[in-house]
């Protein structure tokens, strides 16, 4: 940046200038350099200071001395490549000078990587680097073999090169040179390249091992096996066994086997390997000898029973292969069981004879000799024993399984018989030393003997078991002759179905836990039906008595649940109905207007039919009726109507019974009515029948009474005559009609006209009087006759005066 100062000084203040040495910094990394500024011409006083483009830090020691300032950069470093400035200022006025500094570096060798572990065959990268050096964009990197030019990378310190060694690299070099173009580097230090032989690692290859040897026993024998392979190989020999197991008998190029056995014979196998692979071969060595180590053994080793499988086997070692015979030796012959090549033979007697009993010789021999051996065999008697239930009885239609045991004998053969020596076996299961016979479902034929024999070898042996068949499948059924009447015959039977033995079948009839009656069934060769009869005299206490039959089969070998079965009846006896009884809910008596229930309950047998009737003077009205011993009928408001007798009869097809009650329903007086005869005006002197009307019951009592002087007259019928009234019997009279429920009052008035004069009485008066007491009697008459009928029908009226004539 560039400035422009316009300033007016005094001429002198223009003659100072700068001075910087060297005016081109060209610097080499690590080394000590130095920059110089100086002043000249400047008479007043000198500032000066150092300092790179842009304000950065400048990583140099600065020393200034009155007109001359140094920087010193020790060591010279990459951050010093930059343009430097040195400001003087010389009493008001300011200079500056710049300094472009170069800084370059190219110290080392480039350094090679990855060449010392190649794998052959394998795409490997090699590295090349160059350790600080700078500015990097005048660097190239270029790959060598020989005088080849192979890859070149430019303005890079690292370059890496990519290859697949072959065969023909194993022992080759490679070169990596950098370069430095940068104007100003010397020419020496332009150059450096770094050179390192390969090294190529491959597994081994190319193994050679010694040929198929054979040779004498007791004789030496070298192997020998080699592979080449960077890094050196090592090599270990292995001998595998015959069931393929390795074992490791060398380390090294050459195997040495001495005193050679049989046991040394077989394959060898040669692992050359280092860290990059291995590489295996094997080879053959036959050991050839005589036959050796010849043994016979017998198979099971202990005693031979007789029966058993025994195997007789030959072992023998011998190269080349020998052949190998199995022989029997007896006083009398001679006979060859076995013989085939190889190291071993064996002969099995899949069951052994007593005959088998012998001196057995083995031989092996082949082209250099041959050995024998021989061993005694004895074959022994089984020690058979068997063991069966001798006694089994089961239920008719059962399945039964006899079971036969046997002991002392491995594989034991059996055999089955019935009584009729016939065999079984179609229905006889064994397995090792058990034998089952399956019998069912049994039926009478199968209750006889069977035998079950066990043969082990020449030893036969048998046992017998006798099958009982019974059959009791279910309880007995009591049968009667009822229903019964009182004083009557009863006559049961209790049956058992499908009995065997029917002779061994108890019939008990019981009463409760005492015995009535007891007898046994009767012979038969099948299937029984058994019956038994019980009578007796039916009395009225027989009513629900229990009668059991209890049938118990008298065989101890039948479990104790399945050799007893009851069956139970209830007596039930019929008769006519009886206690038949009528009650009435609160009560016979009631109020008017609260429910009554009726209710009747009778006793027969069988349950018959119950009508219920409400009976009057003049109706009969059934009420309810039903099947059963009881019946009932509800009133739910009761009237004065419904007092009645209620009848209740019961009945069946043997007789009915009745039973009654009366029901009186009550109600205080109601509907009070006044009548006068002839008027309630009448002329002084005349007589007036008072007649009261009123519903209720019980019947009231009625009092009359003239309420301006408390005069009272009683009267049980509600009718009252007053006669020859005069002018004081005017006024306001009460009728009170009482009974124990309530009472009720009328009120009425009666006017008497005074006479004016004493004419005699006509006809008319004189008549009037005798028919009013013909009425009143008349009256009076009705009045008693409507009150019995009022009492009969349960409610009580006043009778109603009629009106007479005069």
């Amino acid at each position: 940046m560039s400035l422009l100062w316009i300033v007016i000084l005094p001429v002198t203040a223009f003659a100072f200038h700068v001075e910087l040495k060297p005016k081109s910094a060209f610097f080499r990394a690590g080394d000590r350099q130095e920059l110089r500024c100086s002043v000249k011409d400047c008479n007043e006083k000198v500032t000066m200071s150092w300092a790179l483009l842009g304000d950065k830090p400048m990583f140099a020691k600065i020393h200034t001395s009155g007109s001359e300032s140094v920087a010193a950069f020790d060591p010279v470093m990459t951050v010093h490549d930059d343009i430097l400035l040195c400001k003087v200022s010389c009493g008001a006025l300011t200079k500056q000078q710049r300094v472009v500094v170069k800084v370059y570096s190219f110290p080392e060798a480039p350094v090679i990587s990855g060449y010392d572990h190649l794998l052959l065959g394998q795409s490997n990268t090699l590295t090349c680097e160059v350790i600080d050096a700078y500015p990097v964009e005048h660097l190239r990197l270029e790959w060598l073999r020989g005088d080849s030019m192979l890859q070149t990378d430019a303005e890079s310190v690292v370059s890496t090169y990519r290859f697949t060694p072959t065969p023909e690299d194993k022992e080759t070099s490679i070169t990596c040179r950098a370069s430095h173009d940068q104007d100003g580097v010397p020419d020496e230090e332009k150059t450096k390249e770094t050179t390192v032989s390969l090294t190529v690692l491959y597994a081994p290859q190319n193994i050679s091992i010694s040929e198929p040897t054979a040779v004498r026993v007791g004789s030496s024998l070298t192997l020998s096996c080699h592979a080449e392979g960077n890094p050196r190989p090592d090599t270990q020999w292995k001998a595998i066994g015959p069931d393929g197991q390795a074992v490791i008998v060398g380390q090294s190029e050459e195997l040495v086997l001495t005193e050679m056995t049989l046991v040394d014979a077989g394959q060898y196998e040669c692992v050359v390997s280092n860290t990059i692979g291995n590489i295996t071969a094997s080879v053959n060595v036959i050991v050839q000898a005589p036959p050796t180590n010849t043994t016979i053994t017998v198979s099971p080793a202990n005693e031979v029973k007789e029966g058993e499988s025994v195997t007789v086997s030959c072992l023998s070692d011998g190269a080349p292969v020998v052949r190998m015979v199995l022989r029997r030796l007896s006083e009398d012959q001679d006979v060859e069981l076995q013989s085939s090549n190889g190291f071993s033979t064996s002969f099995t007697l899949s069951s052994a004879l007593l005959a088998d009993s012998a001196l057995y010789q083995c031989q092996a021999y082949n082209e250099h000799g041959s050995q024998k051996v021989s061993t005694l065999l004895s074959v022994e008697e089984y020690p058979l024993e068997v063991a069966m239930d001798v006694g089994v009885t089961a239920e008719m239609g059962s399945n039964l399984v006899l079971s036969c045991r046997a002991w002392g004998c491995p594989q034991p053969a059996f055999y089955w018989r019935s009584m009729l020596d016939m065999p079984v076996h179609s229905r006889a299961h064994t397995q090792d030393s058990l034998s089952q016979l399956y019998l069912g479902p049994l039926g009478l034929i199968n209750e006889q003997a069977y035998t079950c024999e066990a043969k082990c070898g020449s030893v036969i042996k048998a046992k017998h078991a006798e099958v009982k068949v019974f059959s009791f499948p279910s309880d007995p059924i009591i049968e009667n002759t009822g229903p019964f009447l009182e004083h009557g015959v009863g006559i049961f039977f209790c049956s058992v179905a499908n009995v065997y033995p029917a002779s061994l079948l108890q019939i008990q009839w019981l009463d409760g836990e005492i015995e009535l009656a007891s007898e046994m069934g009767q012979y038969s060769s099948e299937l029984q039906n058994v019956t038994s009869t019980l009578s007796f005299s039916i009395g009225p206490e027989d009513q629900g008595r229990q009668i059991t039959c209890r049938v118990s089969l008298q065989m101890d070998e039948v479990p104790q649940s399945g050799r007893e079965r009851q069956a139970v009846t209830v007596l039930e006896l019929h008769y006519a109905p009886r206690g038949t009884t009528i009650t009435v809910s609160p009560g016979n008596e009631v109020k008017e207007g609260e429910s009554v229930a009726v209710s009747c309950l009778s006793d027969g047998v069988p349950v018959g039919r119950m009508v219920l009737r409400r009976l009057s003077e003049d109706q009969d009205i059934e009420l309810q009726s039903s099947n059963g011993s009881s019946t009932s009928f509800t009133l739910s408001s009761a009237l004065l109507a419904d007092s009645a007798l209620y009848r209740c009869e019961a009945f069946n097809e043997l007789g009915s019974q009745r039973a009654s009650t009366y029901i009186t329903v009550k109600a205080p007086p109601r509907n009070t009515t006044v009548l006068i005869y002839p008027s309630a005006e009448v002329q002084e002197g005349q007589n007036v029948t008072i007649c009261c009307h009123s519903v209720s019951f019980p019947p009231p009592a009625v009092v009359l009474r003239k309420l301006d002087n408390g005069t009272e007259l009683y009267s049980p019928d509600g009718n009252f005559l007053l006669v020859n009234l005069t002018p004081n019997d005017t006024g306001l009279y009460q009728v009170n009609v009482t009974n124990d429920l309530g009472y009720e009052t009328e009120i009425f008035s009666i006017n008497v006209i005074e006479k004016h004069s004493s004419t005699s009485p006509d006809w008319n008066h004189i008549v009037i009087p005798a028919v009013c007491v013909g009425i009143m009697v008349t009256t009076m008459g009705l009045i008693l006759d409507y009150l019995r009928r009022a009492r009969r029908k349960g409610f009580y009226e006043l009778a109603k005066c009629k009106p007479g004539s005069a």
